[in-house]
């Protein structure tokens, strides 16, 4: 799938399902065997049960993403930073993050990599 309004619609969708916290809809995006890694140095999660699970852990969190920049694409690939609105340890918090989405032939996403560490972790100091 190398179709650019295709690919970037996936994300918006993508960005729309955590704006809902509806992680069936993130997960039909995927392919039934798709791959999710993140971070990009974690142990794969394989197929659409096991990422609709990952995604509805994180919808406890409340987690909010904001698209920073266009989506960039090359070949089969969308690349896309963005900043992830969060709670962490009770706290808020904000990663600053880049994801990948490797499309399958079919247009749905075959593989997810996301590309964040403990450096992009920001807690953010509440007012007094």
């Amino acid at each position: 799938m190398s179709n650019p309004v295709h690919m970037t619609s996936v994300v918006q969708a993508y960005v729309d399902g955590f704006a809902r916290a509806d992680a069936a809809s993130i997960a039909t995006l995927y392919t039934d065997d798709a791959t999710v890694r993140d971070p990009a140095n974690s142990p794969p999660i394989t197929g659409r049960d096991a990422i609709h699970a990952f995604y509805a852990r994180a919808m406890d969190k409340d987690i909010r993403l904001t698209l920073n920049g266009p989506v960039r694409i090359a070949g089969n690939v969308a690349a896309f930073a963005f900043r992830i609105d969060m709670k962490r340890d009770g706290k808020p918090a904000t990663i600053d993050a880049i994801d990948t989405f490797e499309f399958a032939p079919d247009g749905l996403i075959q593989a997810m990599t996301a590309y964040w560490g403990p450096t992009n972790l920001q807690f953010i100091q509440e007012p007094k």
